[in-house]
């Protein structure tokens, strides 16, 4: 084997292996941008704080205080983070309103069930209707 052969096969050597940091480089740099974007993305998603309006979105009519389809006040919800600077009494009360307000709506759901199904009435519910 000619010694100027060796020179070749070293050349294509080091040329092989230059692309293949070429090809990483270049893969490397394409999923940086598109970690970058989606970065950006998700902070500029995350970065407002939601609204009064849209915490109380999950009520039937959109709004915290409102009356649902079937007539049963939902209690006023307090804002996010208010639970720390309120009062306990204030929270408590809020508190307890929502818990009645989801009893009423689970009894109210129970005797929709009932009626829908042909079955008699609970003297409990009925007394409290």
């Amino acid at each position: 084997m000619p010694w100027w052969s060796w020179i070749l096969i070293w050349i294509a050597l080091v040329a092989l292996s230059l692309l293949f940091y070429v090809v990483l480089g270049v893969r490397l740099f394409r999923k940086f941008t598109t970690t970058l974007r989606e970065l950006g993305e998700a902070t500029d998603r995350f970065s407002r704080l939601p609204s009064p309006a849209a915490h109380g979105a999950g009520s039937a009519t959109g709004g915290a205080g409102t009356t649902m389809e079937n007539g049963v006040h939902e209690a006023p919800r307090p804002a996010p983070g208010d639970a720390v600077f309120a009062s306990p009494a204030r929270m408590r009360h809020a508190y307890l309103a929502s818990k009645i307000a989801r009893q009423n709506a689970r009894r109210l759901r129970r005797i929709q069930r009932r009626q829908d199904r042909g079955q008699p009435q609970t003297l409990r519910d009925i007394e409290l209707g």
